[in-house]
């Protein structure tokens, strides 16, 4: 489908939503300066970075089959601030946040993200407002969110490399799927996926907390890597013995 295809309803709901969210972003990102020890360069990182997202996200309209982008991408896209900014905030400081005294902000605005990935679900199914586009949406920022967090595990020294497995999975998946064409079978929704999703997520989350070291954490991080593998072995499975619709 075309972008042209949006209906006008849609569009403007949509950019009169994704400005809003942009804009108290960037002043949210403005206010907490200080309590995450962030410069320009992170707020500025993490801007561009939402506003790449909000931009995939107009361009992936023609899936939400809809009038309007919904209370519940309003929320993902909220979560989609959120994780920006904690991204950014890792990546600039690196080692650093070994000795940061931000790292309980840091964890709070982790912890928030969570919380709402539980939100805009039970939105989308009480709005009736689910579609392809909220479903990717959603997907898309756990997948950046669990590589967020796996760096963060690696940086914090709560588990050795391997870590980053867990953030990694998902976009190996993506790639393969070019040379291996089965791989792109939809798959069935699943509570399975949904439910070890969370548990990568909050799994992460718990051990971004000072008071869990390894080998604690190193063993939660395990079980984690685990079950993600488990779960997409499974689907793995399953899109081979479907390999014939590929085709």
């Amino acid at each position: 489908m075309s972008i042209d295809t949006i209906s006008k309803p849609l569009l403007r709901s949509t950019l009169m939503a994704l400005c809003v969210v942009f804009m108290a972003s960037v002043f949210g990102y403005s206010l907490l300066r200080s309590p995450l020890l962030i410069g320009n360069g992170t707020i500025i990182s993490a801007a561009s970075l939402l506003l790449f997202i909000f931009v995939w996200v107009i361009y992936a309209l023609p899936s939400h089959n809809h009038r309007r982008f919904g209370p519940a991408n309003v929320v993902t896209a909220i979560r989609a601030a959120i994780v920006c900014l904690v991204g950014t905030t890792v990546l600039f400081s690196g080692e650093r946040l070994l000795l940061e005294p931000a790292l309980p902000a840091l964890i709070a605005l982790a912890i928030s993200a969570l919380a709402l990935d539980w939100v805009d679900g039970y939105l989308a199914r009480r709005s009736r407002l689910a579609s392809p586009l909220g479903a990717r949406f959603d997907m898309e920022i756990d997948a950046l969110f669990i590589l967020v967090l796996s760096v963060t595990a690696l940086l914090l020294e709560k588990a050795g490399l391997w870590v980053l497995l867990i953030g990694l999975m998902r976009y190996g998946f993506v790639l393969a799927q070019y040379p291996f064409s089965w791989l792109r079978v939809p798959l069935q929704d699943s509570f399975r996926r949904k439910l070890i999703c969370v548990v990568q997520v909050g799994a992460l989350c718990i051990i971004m907390l000072p008071f869990i070291t390894p080998p604690v954490s190193t063993v939660i991080a395990a079980v984690a890597l685990l079950l993600l593998s488990y779960s997409f072995a499974a689907d793995v499975l399953y899109l081979l013995r479907h390999a014939d619709e590929a085709k």
